[in-house]
């Protein structure tokens, strides 16, 4: 079938296999365009590893330092006459090019949160590689069912003590306009915790250990977002900072749990991005789209690629070394909040409109960003021709060669 993007609000519901082959493909070809990752993991859990920082994660490790890795995602596959998920293509592609260099991959399509998958993710790696010395938790998911009570929880996205109103965009018709967000209920706050904190993270963590599965010198990391004020009502004070707030609590809770080990557990504070989680926050978007134009401008605009790359070659890995801020946070950020870059973006935000939106921000590449995490718009592809759902890598290949 011929496969075009459907978007509706803040989601394509389609996604093009060869397109997401070829985005794979793009990170891959940066990391191996980067000097190797000498030190690096050798075995490396990913939990949430099929799009966004998780898929970049993954890539790194593999393709710049040879990792084995095992990857935790919960995506649809392709049904009769509708595509996969893009995680789902992704993930398939992820594995074809793994292969093709004779590098270890596995994977467990489910839920994260379940004892299900944690149980069958440790007889994966029992059986396979004794152990795991990197375990990165990059989850993004609205709900999560509780492996003991049951309950589900869903996470919401506002304002903590008071409403909130200030500018949003919307990306497909390009219109500047007021949102207002009512303040959560404590009920909608610890709801957005038990979805977004850490206590899952650390039930990972717990379930590994128990299981004797962590090498001696094992790390865990998972990814947050701190950003300007702009953005602090509906972030970083709202309810996905109270999460964060516990992300960060609960890394602290596990490097206890790793002392016998002498491992570390940190909290990544990574740069603005566009991924499929950020585009459904009020104001992030118009943020990024000005943000993006900025950093653009002054040669220093990154992607999820580039961020991760950095975080392994010069933190994690070797270069500059494992520098924290007061909390405790490794701090990737830190070009995003430059004070030049920063004040700009205030100049911009105070004088944009509907009107001056595309001279003022880079509101076309926030459209592209988005539209490729679904495989669309990456050069050399055909999006007129037939398409197999079930297309693999292999036929990205031969279609564009």
């Amino acid at each position: 079938m011929i496969i075009r993007p459907k978007v509706r609000g803040f989601v394509c519901v389609t996604a093009h296999p060869v397109g997401c082959a070829a985005h794979v493909q793009e990170q891959i070809d940066y990391v191996r365009g980067k000097e190797r990752l000498e030190g690096g993991p050798r075995n490396v859990l990913v939990i949430g590893s099929s799009t966004g920082y998780g898929l970049s994660s993954r890539i790194t490790a593999a393709f710049g330092a040879g990792t084995n890795t095992l990857g935790v995602y919960f995506e649809r596959p392709p049904a009769e006459g509708k595509p996969a998920t893009a995680g789902w293509y992704n993930m398939a592609a992820f594995d074809r090019f793994a292969q093709n260099e004779g590098l270890y991959t596995r994977n467990v399509n489910g839920d994260a949160f379940s004892r299900e998958v944690k149980k069958e993710v440790i007889d994966l790696i029992s059986k396979d590689l004794g152990s795991v010395d990197l375990v990165i938790y990059s989850l993004a998911s609205p709900r999560r069912t509780h492996p003991d009570t049951g309950h589900i929880h869903r996470s919401v996205i506002k304002p903590i003590g008071r409403s909130f109103t200030d500018k949003t965009v919307d990306v497909d018709k390009g219109l500047v306009q007021e949102v207002t967000l009512e303040p959560a209920s404590r009920e909608e706050i610890d709801d957005t915790i038990a979805v977004m904190g850490g206590e899952d993270w650390e039930l990972w963590m717990r379930a590994l250990a128990d299981a004797g599965l962590l090498a001696r010198n094992a790390a865990t990391l998972a990814y947050s977002y701190i950003g300007p004020e702009v953005t602090w009502p509906i972030y970083h004070k709202g309810t996905i900072g109270g999460a964060k707030t516990d992300l960060l609590h609960r890394a602290r809770r596990i490097e206890d749990l790793l002392k016998p080990l002498n491992g570390l557990a940190h909290v990544s504070i990574n740069k603005a991005v566009v991924t499929q989680a950020s585009s459904a926050i009020p104001v992030v978007p118009l943020y990024i789209a000005i943000l993006f134009k900025v950093m653009k401008e002054k040669g220093i605009h990154e992607g999820c690629i580039e961020q991760a790359h950095r975080l392994f070659a010069d933190r994690l890995y070797q270069g500059g070394g494992l520098e924290c801020d007061e909390e405790g946070r490794i701090r990737l950020d830190e070009l995003e909040m430059r004070a030049d870059v920063q004040d700009e973006v205030a100049r911009i935000w105070k004088d944009i409109t509907t009107e001056n939106l595309s001279e003022l921000s880079d509101i076309e590449g926030y459209r592209n960003a988005f539209l490729r995490l679904f495989g669309f718009g990456l050069k050399g592809i055909d999006y007129e021709r037939e398409t197999d759902l079930l297309v693999s890598s292999q036929h990205f290949e031969a279609s564009t060669s």
